[in-house]
């Protein structure tokens, strides 16, 4: 082999290495097990059954709820690795981490091609004739070889260079231990698979934009399905895909910076990426009109969350440019809001550093335009999920696609310093193997997860969210009294926080069982919580179960029932129907375990008086069954047909309705209230209970 052919097989050897490496690293994690948000979203593999006929698969796919697109793809996505549900978690973090290694690969690829594109700019502004050649573009002088440099001519020289810079980006990205959070957190598959459209809509695009002035057609094709392509199929699998335009534009600004160029290509700039951007702009700024209106999930209002979110991105950046084996995870619920420019007095110097950040970027734009798209296509990837959105404050997986250049300015200060290529090898080797040993601690430590969840509660005493699980760990090891130790103080402190009360409850129902003063303070949480309901429903019915087997000491169906009324005497949980239909639901549920079918009966009406939903009459109507009272289950049935007119239906162009369209196509609730019915006359012509 030639050492010309050797020098351009080598960026191949050399991304083919750095991909072993990453998965060498990741394995460790293979090992770990489902988090926090994976259990109420991937429990839709079986919310209707094993997803093993089209039937069953089109329930699925259009099951989702979050964005207004449900994410079909990431859903569809999770069949590679499972078809029903409770799954072993192995082969979804298999998935997310060679998906990851793939991001990694596009990544590399884009890089290139945009090194290119600058090495060409500066060749043709130098006006030298030996340029390095893209492909479609003009001439551009080629950067001369420093010592160590690989010898032949210079276009040779500056090619090695970009590939060089290009595969070391590529490669401290692939390799940073702040990605282990959204790569081995099996649900942010969501977020990596809307990375990698968005990287192949920028990839496909930069190819389309140097080919659009020799071979028009061909780089309108390009373009088109880069930017309108890759958006859908980003924006499907999580809403911030929407993004891909404004991420080329920034490209446009800095990579991309003449000013000339064809008609064609003006004109699909424009309609491409300028207007899309100003769209996304514009929803963004939509919302600061709800400054300081309170919001029904958060304790925060919208402005509070603009006045945080500086701090929120300036902390985002130290993590990345000094990487951690330990952050903060997925807990980051404890994290302080702003509510002024000085409170705390962060707020306004991080505001303030922003702004020069992003002043900086555009100034940079000719004299550095690698770091000036670093730097802007980091503020632009965080667009949507850091400013007006009412999102949570805080999530590291947030970083993954806005992250993506930020080591690209570094790697090519690193090929082009003129000092001796041992050197430069060795910086650049040092680098990733810092990264790479970080990443492996981290996704050792991701492994064992009770480990993880007490390093997560120790760094984060003000999240309830990690204490509540270092806790869990230690119930479900049977060590209630650690638990108990864990959770006390912190309850004392945040008397109202449902995580903390309920399972601290948990832990003394494993222990010798709650005391009065307990039981009381569960029943005051429950009466003044303004957060964390979510939980609560199913919380109440697990509760309720144990008492079944006296798997709680010193806790009744009585004592279920006492702390389901105080959360309905919530005035916040008054107003949201859904729980009140859930709570009623669990009263009618205390009311069987009493062998009251008529007071059960009546809860459950109540149930679907607040909120009528096929679900619910299906469910609630099958617990009565199941307890002996067919005759009720059929008349709730019947309740249900004559208020279900009154039942909320999805309405716009979303996911939500598809779903129920997929619904109303395959007459599912028919049959299974048809079901339902037939077995429950069966069951009364057996001997089951009248009314």
């Amino acid at each position: 082999m030639t050492p010309n052919a050797l020098r351009f097989r080598w960026p191949l050897l050399g991304l083919l290495g750095l991909l072993a490496i990453a998965w060498w690293v990741y394995l460790p994690g293979l090992s770990g097990g489902f988090l926090f948000d994976d259990f109420p979203n991937l429990d839709a593999l079986g919310a209707s059954g094993r997803v093993d006929d089209w039937a069953t698969f089109w329930r699925y796919i259009t099951s989702g709820s979050a964005d207004p697109t449900g994410r079909p793809l990431a859903l569809l996505s999770f069949l590679v690795d499972a078809r029903d549900w409770p799954a072993d978690p192995r082969p979804f973090l298999r998935t997310n981490v060679l998906l990851h290694l793939a991001n990694a690969t596009v990544l590399y690829a884009l890089l290139r091609q945009l090194g290119r594109r600058l090495a060409s700019a500066d060749g043709a502004a130098a006006g030298g004739a030996t340029a390095l050649r893209a492909p479609g573009n003009g001439a551009g002088a080629a950067i001369p070889a420093a010592k160590g440099q690989p010898t032949g001519s210079p276009a040779i020289a500056t090619r090695w260079r970009v590939d060089l810079a290009a595969l070391l980006a590529a490669g401290a990205w692939s390799l940073h231990p702040l990605f282990v959070s959204t790569t081995l957190y099996v649900v942010q598959r969501e977020a990596v698979l809307a990375t990698t459209f968005v990287l192949l809509g920028l990839l496909a695009w930069s190819r389309g934009r140097s080919l659009v002035a020799q071979a028009p057609r061909a780089g309108t094709a390009w373009m088109l399905g880069g930017i309108v392509l890759g958006t859908i199929l980003a924006v499907l699998c999580k809403a911030n895909g929407a993004l891909l335009p404004l991420l080329a534009l920034t490209l446009e600004a800095t990579v991309y910076r003449e000013r000339t160029g064809s008609p064609l290509a003006r004109r699909l700039r424009w309609l491409l990426l300028v207007l899309p951007a100003l769209a996304l702009f514009g929803y963004v700024l939509s919302r600061l009109g709800q400054w300081s209106q309170p919001l029904a999930m958060r304790p925060w209002t919208i402005g509070e969350r603009v006045l945080t979110e500086p701090r929120v991105l300036l902390d985002y950046l130290r993590v990345l440019i000094v990487p951690h084996v330990l952050s903060t995870g997925v807990y980051n619920d404890g994290y302080p809001w702003s509510t002024g420019l000085l409170r705390p007095w962060t707020t306004l110097p991080a505001m303030l550093a922003i702004i020069a950040l992003v002043g900086a970027g555009f100034a940079l734009r000719r004299r550095a335009p690698a770091l000036a798209a670093a730097v802007l296509f980091f503020f632009a990837g965080h667009l949507l999920e850091s400013t007006t959105i009412p999102l949570e404050l805080y999530f590291e997986h947030r970083n993954y696609l806005p992250a993506m250049l930020l080591g690209w300015p570094l790697a090519r200060a690193i090929v082009r310093w003129r000092v001796p290529v041992a050197l430069r090898a060795s910086v650049a080797l040092a680098i990733l193997g810092l990264l790479a040993a970080t990443t492996w601690q981290r996704t050792t430590l991701w492994a064992d997860q009770p480990r993880m969840a007490g390093l997560w509660a120790a760094t984060t005493p003000d999240s309830s969210r990690a204490i509540a699980t270092q806790a869990l760990f230690d119930i479900h090891a049977a060590r209630p009294d650690l638990a108990i130790a864990i959770l006390s103080a912190p309850w004392q402190r945040k008397p109202y926080d449902l995580q903390l009360a309920l399972n601290y409850l948990n832990a003394t129902c494993q222990a010798q069982g709650p005391t009065p003063a307990t039981i009381s303070a569960v029943d005051a949480a429950l009466r003044n919580a303004t957060e964390g309901d979510q939980l609560m429903a199913r919380w109440l019915g697990q509760v309720l179960d144990a008492t079944q087997v006296h798997g709680c000491p010193g806790v009744t169906p009585a004592t279920v029932e006492r702390w389901t009324r105080a959360a309905l005497a919530n005035p916040r949980l008054a107003a949201a129907p859904g729980r009140s239909q859930q709570l009623h639901a669990i009263l009618g549920r205390v009311a069987l375990s009493r062998g009251d079918g008529a007071a059960a009966l009546r809860q459950f009406r109540q149930a679907l008086d607040a909120w009528p939903t096929p679900a619910s009459a299906a469910q609630q109507s099958a617990w009565l069954a199941a307890a002996g009272y067919p005759a009720q289950g059929l008349a709730l049935l019947d309740h249900y047909d004559r208020i279900q007119h009154r039942r909320q239906r999805p309405h716009g162009f979303n996911m939500p309705t598809l779903h129920q369209w997929v619904l109303d196509r395959q007459g599912y609730w028919p049959h299974e209230f048809s079901e339902l019915r037939h077995k429950m006359h069966d069951d009364l012509a057996a001997g089951g209970k009248a009314p």
